[in-house]
């Protein structure tokens, strides 16, 4: 894996999630946490394919769990310290929140944040 700069504040966040162990990632873990409700927060690579993606958004329209895409592949498995990932859960609430209102004050969120439920 190489060395990049990590400037950025959502995968600095991101990373730190992982550290504490806030973080489950790859389809399969993320689609268990989405399921047993412990996703706060998906984050879907933006080079994700078109099943992965309509799967996640799907699932976190179903389950009301916010869901919003960001970075790359490469880029969020390096965040959390591993290979490529074309998705991810954030199961911490307040480090979930942290990482949306980042996204939303930048912008970076855009028209693609799904799955919003008031009572998460």
């Amino acid at each position: 894996m190489q060395s990049k700069p990590n400037k950025d504040r959502v995968l600095s966040l991101l990373g730190l999630a992982a550290r504490g162990g806030n973080v489950v990632s790859g389809g399969f873990a993320t689609e268990e946490a989405v399921k047993r409700g412990k996703a706060r927060l998906v984050i879907i690579a933006g080079d994700a394919s078109d099943n992965t993606d309509k799967k996640f958004r799907n699932s976190s329209d179903y389950y009301g769990v916010p869901c919003v895409y960001y970075s790359d592949k490469q880029m969020l498995g390096y965040a959390i310290g591993k290979g490529e990932r074309s998705c991810l859960a954030v199961t911490d609430k307040g480090l979930a929140d942290s990482i949306r209102k980042h996204l939303l004050d930048s912008e970076l969120v855009g028209g693609s944040e799904h799955g919003e439920n008031e009572d998460t």
